[in-house]
């Protein structure tokens, strides 16, 4: 990647909930001498949002604004091409997301995104990975809440057991709060896809190369209680085992013989079965034009979920998610509490830029 390029950093949609909140965190604590900007389609808006930052720290009242939309190539392109890293906070991002991925593949411009959408990530995949590949782009999803305290709560339990032979984890996570826009609509998006998700991740696998002479897995657990922990451990269908497994794939100290299961941790059998139900009656109506238009017409009138603006990006999001890991093998087994600092926090925000400062060399 060329060295003379303007910014170390932009972030792209600092003018939404979770991008407000990033870019004060990266005014907080971004170290001296980085070169950032803000990225986005409103310049009136990224003003407001340096106006912001200015408060917390002055030097930023001069911080560069780039205008730039995703349906404008050209202005993406200009963005990809003036940053080593771009992270953006854009979504629901199988709507908004890939026009920047594209941009970013082709300029060679490493690419960080906090999604928890697994058709999104797969479809970029299928499409960009090969071309980021040749300019030397990492793409890099899912470095929000999914999947960053899981990904590193395994990877620190292992290193609480022998891994010459076989072992596994359990990740668990216990959460509050409501939440954002963004993701309502991507839960609904995923409930409306399910046939194409499917699709999309059978077409990655058989395109992803396997670890040789290993095997890693991320299985279904099984609903039950976990006496030793204290709650009802609930199959949890998200994102997060599919990155532990690549993170798995990838890594030859996860072992010759890895196993990963996913799980919510619920107190009382109640929630678990009201839990299930309303699962069960969202499927059902996302399916049907009519309550599927209502759901999403909850989400444009904003009912139900937290606003992805609007707010003091200081005041946090109001909630909280302590995430556990527990590892068994055939002679130890480890647990490790990785909690993300309740309450009133937002751990996608300082995920997305720390991933930002451990970026491996090239090649790596």
């Amino acid at each position: 990647m060329p060295d003379d390029r303007p910014y170390d950093l932009v972030l792209f949609g600092a003018t939404g909930f979770t991008g407000a909140l990033t870019a004060t965190y990266l005014a907080r604590t971004a170290p001296a001498g980085l070169r950032w900007a803000l990225a986005g389609r409103n310049p009136e808006k990224l003003a407001g949002v340096r106006d912001r930052l200015a408060a917390v720290d002055p030097a930023l009242a001069g911080l560069p604004l780039l205008t730039a939309d995703v349906t404008d190539p050209e202005s993406l392109r200009a963005v990809a091409e003036s940053s080593r890293v771009v992270v953006t906070t854009v979504g629901p991002y199988l709507r908004y997301g890939e026009p920047l991925v594209a941009a970013c593949a082709r300029a060679g411009t490493d690419y960080v995104d906090i999604t928890g959408e697994p058709e999104f990530v797969d479809l970029m995949y299928l499409r960009h990975h090969a071309e980021a590949v040749r300019t030397g782009a990492r793409l890099v999803h899912t470095c929000g809440f999914d999947s960053i305290p899981y990904d590193l709560g395994v990877w620190f339990t292992l290193k609480h057991l022998p891994t010459d032979g076989p072992v596994g984890v359990d990740g668990f996570v216990r959460a509050g709060g409501r939440f954002s826009a963004g993701t309502y609509h991507s839960a609904l998006t995923a409930f409306e896809r399910s046939t194409q998700m499917s699709r999309t991740a059978r077409q990655r696998r058989a395109a992803e190369p396997r670890p040789a002479g290993r095997r890693v897995r991320a299985v279904p657990g099984r609903l039950g209680r976990r006496a030793e922990l204290g709650f009802w451990a609930v199959p949890l269908p998200t994102i997060d085992p599919q990155v532990v497994r690549r993170s798995a794939a990838a890594r030859p100290e996860y072992g010759p013989d890895f196993t990963y299961r996913h799980f919510a941790a619920v107190r009382r059998l109640p929630t678990v079965l009201a839990g299930a139900v309303g699962l069960g009656a969202v499927t059902g109506l996302v399916k049907l034009p009519p309550t599927r238009r209502w759901l999403h017409g909850r989400l444009a009138s904003g009912q139900g979920r937290r606003p992805s603006s609007g707010r003091d990006p200081g005041s946090g999001c109001g909630s909280w998610a302590p995430v556990a890991a527990s590892g068994w093998s055939p002679r130890s087994p480890a647990a490790t509490p990785v909690t993300t600092r309740p309450p009133r926090c937002s751990p996608s925000r300082r995920s997305a830029w720390r991933t930002t400062t451990c970026r491996p060399p090239p090649g790596r």
